[in-house]
């Protein structure tokens, strides 16, 4: 006997049609409201198969497939109050009870009892019957429209709607059926809109299942992923024709696909003498302005070459190409003529008027942070053995190209024009270097400084910029950070570690304390930075992010934690004993001797013993067992070795012998009461324990590393 499969539900299509959307904002406005239709339609307890999102320059939509029509009936349960409360003594209802009863819409005698171990109480007990998709699906629409991620709503003629651009259609089809709904001024029918200029008509859509169809014959490509891959197909056809290799930005390419509904690629091409400029003027201009990819030859260089994509299928393509090329040689022409100006001036030149710069409202102008660069980098030289008087060039002249008209113009490019025009200049290389590697790195995963001087220089950035604005009050409070001091933070750390810098920390963020009161007059400023708190609040907060930066390392957070519990102020250093520490827990005795060290902790601290507490003398006549002296023996030969070994940072070598203390660390605690009754044999004990935790200590506070090794 063969059983018919009841059909599937139909799908559910809702688009906003409006004029064209931002588009740097298009695709987190369409995660945004397909999030949060799936989101509703779950909690309404209306299933669904998948939810598919589609977003253009001129729509935002989903499309739900197999969506149910229909919510299911709901059993309510209600309790209502304890039986002996319920009546009185005449057996009569309470006020508790009619209030009750009234509440559920039922007289009293309806209710039902239940028996639970606190009594007996009443209950009410019901079902609701589902509503239906038509019913809930404005509440869910319109409630999915208000959480969009819309800075500034606007307002269009003399509409109170307010969207992030005016709407002209709304369409929502329930298979064959309009599901009708009021939103944003628009009335919902089964109506949408092909390409603007390509296919304008209205297109009066039968079902849901025909609005894909019917775009793509419209000129449309509604799904924002396939429309994003089919423009890099054509970027990278079109660059291989025309003899050169595309770079496709993922911004760019994502900021493109929201502007186009049909895209064609179009190559176009500019005057080669425009390459005589640095390639990145031209690259920022053709980016920025303009939206074009640039090409470049098999050895990296730009070529006089870019591709647009247009948001046409043009029967006279060339005339696209030339439209372009008309529009890019005033912008490419503009950048040629300040790089001729900026260089009629030199960089130095413009050192004072850094100072009409603010940096920051309380720490004062550009200048003042460059003089402040300039003896932070003087000590780094010293430290790391760099020549001074390049150090300092390269602080006071980092900031410079700020005041050029091509920075100007295109701000991102502050640093690259800095280095080109030191070039130009004849400024030493490793100094032009310099001045644009003060950035790296720029964000997560970005590369670090390749020179010496710019590692330096971009350290004694992020330490002058953290100590600046915790002074002020102004550190990151959960997910605000306007001055990404979590971003200067982890770079410093990886400035430091990666570049294998044995920097202490600490001290240069005192001596940019120093520096910051040496030029500021606010009294609560300057006390702040005089006492320890600034310091100490900055290089904990460096010390907070090593478990971040570590952990995408593989490096498991107890053994990050268990290193900078000691605060130690160098990131190298720190680094070194997290490897020591993770190969130490890789040994067989690392899980018993964590237990150990757990355990010695908790005595020491029970009676008043701590890493500060100062070591005493530790009297061998004192022991009463064996296992104590065994104990003391191992301790005085392999201590002194283990310790040297830990001033040479030796700290693997140094963990790996002190491992070899489980032998007689076990014994001692199965055979001796560290509390005897004999004050000084106990004090004794409590030294001795003392000495191991130390030894241990000098390296990562092993106590708080897990017993167990997974």
């Amino acid at each position: 006997m063969s059983t018919t499969m009841p059909p599937s539900p139909p799908d559910l299509l809702i688009e906003i049609g409006t004029e064209e959307l931002p588009p740097k904002a298009l695709n987190r406005l369409s995660r945004a409201f397909s999030d949060a239709i799936g989101t509703q339609l779950e909690q309404l307890r209306l299933p669904f198969k998948a939810i598919h999102s589609y977003a253009t320059p001129r729509r935002l939509a989903v499309i739900v497939t197999a969506v149910s029509g229909q919510q299911p009936d709901q059993s309510v349960e209600r309790r209502g109050p304890a039986l002996k409360a319920a009546y009185d003594s005449q057996g009569k209802p309470t006020k508790a009870l009619l209030g009750f009863a009234h509440s559920c819409g039922v007289p009293p005698e309806q209710l039902e009892q239940i028996q639970t171990p606190k009594g007996s109480w009443l209950l009410y007990r019901t079902q609701q019957p589902g509503q239906s998709l038509a019913q809930r699906l404005p509440q869910v629409i319109e409630q999915a429209v208000n959480l969009l991620p819309i800075p500034k709503r606007m307002r269009w003629g003399d509409l109170k709607a307010e969207f992030v651009r005016p709407v002209h259609w709304l369409t929502v089809l329930y298979g064959e059926k309009i599901i009708p709904i009021e939103l944003l001024a628009q009335h919902s029918n089964r109506v949408t809109f092909g390409h603007r200029f390509m296919a304008p008509a209205a297109i009066e859509l039968n079902s849901s299942a025909d609005y894909l169809p019917s775009l793509q014959h419209a000129f449309v490509v509604a799904d924002f992923e396939q429309r994003r891959e089919q423009i890099r197909h054509q970027i990278e056809q079109a660059a291989t024709t025309a003899g050169g290799r595309a770079v496709i930005d993922p911004d760019l390419l994502d900021e493109v696909t929201a502007m186009v509904e049909w895209p064609t690629a179009v190559v176009g091409s500019f005057d080669p003498e425009f390459l005589r400029i640095p390639a990145e003027c031209l690259i920022s201009a053709m980016k920025g302005h303009q939206k074009y990819f640039h090409l470049i030859d098999d050895r990296g260089k730009l070529l006089a070459k870019f591709i647009t994509i247009s948001n046409i299928s043009s029967r006279q393509p060339h005339l696209v190409q030339q439209g372009n090329e008309r529009v890019i040689r005033p912008r490419l022409a503009d950048a040629a003529f300040f790089w001729q100006q900026d260089q009629k001036s030199t960089l130095d030149s413009r050192y004072e008027a850094l100072d009409s710069i603010i940096f920051q409202q309380q720490l004062g102008t550009l200048k003042a942070k460059s003089e402040r660069l300039q003896q932070l980098m003087a000590r780094l030289a010293t430290e790391l053995k760099l020549p001074v008087k390049e150090a300092q060039q390269a602080a006071r002249l980092c900031q410079c190209d700020l005041l050029t008209d091509m920075v100007g113009e295109f701000p991102e490019l502050q640093g690259v024009m800095g280095r080109h025009y030191a070039v130009a200049e004849g400024i030493p290389t490793t100094v032009a270097a310099a001045m644009n590697e003060i950035y790296l790195p720029r964000h997560a995963g970005d590369t670090l400084p390749q020179g010496e001087l710019g590692t330096a220089l971009a350290i004694a950035d992020r330490i002058d910029t953290l100590v600046g604005i915790f002074a002020i009050g102004q550190k990151p409070s959960g997910t605000k950070d306007p001055f990404a001091l979590r971003r200067a933070a982890l770079a410093l750390l990886r400035l430091t570690i990666e570049r294998q810098l044995p920097l202490n920390i600490y001290t240069l963020l005192q001596h940019a304390a120093t520096l910051y009161q040496q030029q500021l007059d606010e009294p609560v400023i300057v006390s702040r930075l005089a006492s320890s708190e600034v310091v100490t609040e900055c290089f904990h907060y460096i010390l907070e992010r090593c478990n971040g930066y570590f952990s995408e390392q593989g490096i498991d957070s107890a053994i990050t934690e268990a290193v900078i519990a000691l605060s130690p102020p160098e990131p190298l250093d720190i680094a070194h004993r997290i490897e020591a520490v993770k190969r130490f827990q890789q040994q067989p005795q690392a899980a018993a001797l964590a237990a150990a060290n757990k355990r010695i902790s908790n005595i020491l601290r029970k009676n008043g013993h701590d890493l500060t507490h100062e070591s005493a003398p530790i009297h061998a006549d004192l022991f009463q067992h064996p296992e104590e002296q065994q104990l003391w023996q191992q301790l005085q030969q392999l201590g002194p070795v283990a310790e040297q070994l830990f001033q040479q940072r030796a700290y693997s070598e140094g963990l790996t012998l002190l491992a070899t203390l489980k032998e007689v660390i076990d014994p001692f605690f199965d055979q001796v009461m560290v509390m005897a009754e004999d004050s000084a044999v106990r004090q004794n004990r409590l030294t001795l324990l003392s000495y191991i935790q130390r030894l241990f200590s000098q390296v990562a506070d092993i106590a708080a590393l897990p017993a167990e090794v997974n």
